[in-house]
């Protein structure tokens, strides 16, 4: 279980239909490698997030309680064919595709739960809550079906606080201190959209 790649975003625009002249949005959406296996530089991560990210909107993103989005690299494969069938995509995705901060390998919805702190190295962090994907998300993947298929598919990510800012990079190790854990992300995720008339995902 460790870091696969670091990622951060600036806020930028983000055009909804572009080929028909559609509106923008602002958006920090659109992260990118600064730690990478192949390139592992040491990055601060604070009570805000990672030094250098930006968030558009704290309401939905950012803040304390969502101050770093981690994201499986398990799920991309899934991606891939969910694009691909879709008529979206043919290839790879590069790790912060989906706006993460940390790209991790070794958690899933179903073994992540709230309330789990996570060690690595100096940094202290602990996790809150699931990612909540919005009309931005189907902008930056092209798909007007992308929201709807992260949830009815329950790979949400998660958000995680930091209680202890420290440094890491890509290919520490997360050590995992567990809470209480009575409740996953993906039973966290599930019970939510289940009280807001989201069963017909895929239609």
């Amino acid at each position: 279980m460790k870091i696969l790649s670091i990622n951060t975003g600036l806020v930028q625009p983000l055009t909804q239909n572009p080929d028909a002249g559609g509106k923008q949005v602002m958006s920090a959406i659109h992260k990118h490698a600064v730690s990478s296996l192949n390139n592992p530089q040491i990055k601060r991560i604070g009570y805000s997030g990672v030094e250098g990210d930006q968030q558009a909107n704290l309401e939905v993103h950012g803040g304390q309680d969502k101050a770093v989005y981690a994201y499986p690299q398990e799920h991309y494969p899934l991606w891939e064919e969910l694009l691909t069938r879709a008529g979206k995509f043919n290839g790879k995705l590069q790790m912060g595709n989906f706006g993460e901060n940390l790209t991790v390998e070794g958690f899933d919805e179903k073994n992540v739960f709230v309330g789990d702190r996570w060690r690595v190295g100096s940094l202290l962090m602990e996790i809150v809550r699931f990612r909540e994907p919005c009309f931005k998300f189907n902008i930056k993947m092209g798909w007007s079906g992308a929201a709807k298929a992260m949830i009815q598919s329950g790979s949400t990510g998660w958000y995680l606080r930091v209680l202890e800012a420290g440094e890491a990079k890509a290919g520490d190790a997360v050590q995992v201190i567990p809470g209480e854990r009575q409740l996953t992300i993906l039973v966290q995720s599930t019970a939510f959209y289940s009280k807001t008339d989201q069963k017909d995902l895929w239609s």
